[in-house]
């Protein structure tokens, strides 16, 4: 530990100045003071965003029923929707002015916040948990130069990754967007499953723009993102015990090919 965090400047600056229980302690007092002035417009977001899942949850449920004419295939979607739970917690940091931006939030690992877990709030999707402390974790956001997230067009099977170029808050761009790809201007963008740290179909954001690639094999889209940042308070960590086990066993086949080798 000491020769990690001594000898690695990163990730030295990262556990010194927000996952300590001392710092992030004076962020969390902080962190409270501004919190009542802008409860009313957290609270107002989250409450449209339940009502809008639980109008798709709907509409999915009564789609599914309608095809197969059985409510068999609806009831292991909620099964698979059941193993996915998540821990509340409060931002009581957040950097958004740099290119490597993290927030510290009010739970870590006592709380059952691991390394790798996906951050959402109200609105859409955050980051991923990049370290914990005993009771803090700081999380890379998306808008930090290392986030990659797996994502896609919502209802189309076109794929990409989310990635931020610095500056502007408000937006970031998916990569690797097939030139074969057809799509229109305001469609939602979501995460698409294929990574072990977000299920499928939690809002990324709309796009407004397209163009090439460096390369020019590929499309890269222009996304506003769903989240603002500059108002993120509450959010919640995605604990899943099945992506869990696709993780490690992932991992033990990555290390078996590389003893073969």
């Amino acid at each position: 530990m000491v020769l990690l965090f001594k000898y690695n400047g990163y990730q030295g600056s990262v556990w010194i100045s927000s996952a300590n229980s001392v710092a992030g302690q004076v962020y969390e007092w902080q962190s409270d003071v501004e919190q009542h002035f802008k409860l009313k417009k957290v609270n107002s977001t989250l409450a449209s965003r339940n009502i809008a899942l639980e109008r798709e949850l709907y509409q999915m449920r009564s789609a599914l029923q309608e095809l197969t004419d059985s409510s068999t295939i609806a009831f292991m979607a909620d099964s698979a929707m059941q193993q996915v739970t998540t821990i509340d917690a409060k931002v009581v940091r957040a950097a958004i002015d740099g290119p490597n931006n993290l927030v510290t939030i009010n739970r870590g690992s006592e709380d059952g916040v691991k390394a790798d877990m996906g951050v959402v709030s109200g609105q859409g999707v955050v980051g991923v948990v990049y370290m914990t402390g005993a009771h803090y974790s700081v999380v890379l956001p998306v808008l930090n130069s290392r986030s990659r997230i797996s994502c896609a067009i919502r209802n189309k099977n076109y794929f990409g990754y989310l990635t931020w170029a610095g500056g502007d808050s408000r937006h970031a761009y998916v990569e690797g967007v097939p030139r074969h790809a057809r799509f229109e201007l305001n469609e939602m963008v979501e995460t698409n499953g294929f990574s072990t740290i977000f299920p499928p179909g939690i809002t990324v954001g709309r796009i407004v723009s397209k163009d090439n690639s460096r390369d020019g094999l590929s499309y890269r889209l222009k996304v506003e993102l769903a989240t603002d940042f500059s108002q993120l308070r509450d959010v919640c960590v995605i604990t899943d015990k099945g992506f869990e086990e696709r993780r490690l066993l992932e991992q033990a086949v990555g290390d078996s090919l590389k003893k073969v080798k």
